[in-house]
């Protein structure tokens, strides 16, 4: 997209955004390791923290990092991200989700009326090897992230 905010393509965009999430979630691994080290259930506990919000920055909606990466896969998983949010939302209400629905939804609807536009008309071309890149990297990550959820999860004893 045309601006001095946004990378030039969609491929580079997924690159960006997919940073983000994997250096958080190598955060979240080294609090991990140190509290295995130091036999610390706080550390193991903040370190599914750490897994979970970057799992959920990884849902596929604009304004999160997970909707600038399916950019490159295609922009309709977008829609199907804003759907699964609103699901979301009704299963287990969230003060912090509503705002995300209307911030993805405004963001959707810019994007959908831009993309036919001159100077966007290539921002989605991205390559097959490009595309193959972004979805192993994408699926890949959110995959160890539920794993490493769930080797993490610390039971409450209350």
């Amino acid at each position: 997209m045309p601006s001095s905010r946004k990378p030039e393509n969609a491929w580079r965009e997924a690159q960006v955004a997919l940073a983000g999430p994997l250096l958080g979630s190598l955060g979240a691994a080294a609090i991990w390791a140190a509290g295995g080290y130091y036999h610390s259930r706080f550390l193991v506990a903040l370190a599914f923290v750490g897994f979970l919000i970057n799992l959920f920055n990884l849902i596929p909606v604009v304004p999160l990092d997970g909707g600038r990466a399916v950019a490159a896969l295609h922009p309709t998983i977008w829609l199907l991200g804003l759907v699964g949010l609103v699901a979301l939302t009704v299963l287990r209400p969230s003060p912090i989700l509503p705002f995300i629905i209307v911030i993805g939804s405004l963001e959707l609807w810019r994007r959908w009326k831009a993309r036919k536009l001159p100077g966007f008309t290539g921002y989605y071309h991205v390559t097959r090897w490009q595309r193959t890149a972004v979805a192993t990297a994408y699926l890949g990550l959110a995959a160890l992230l539920v794993v490493a959820m769930n080797a993490t999860h610390v039971p409450s004893s209350f």
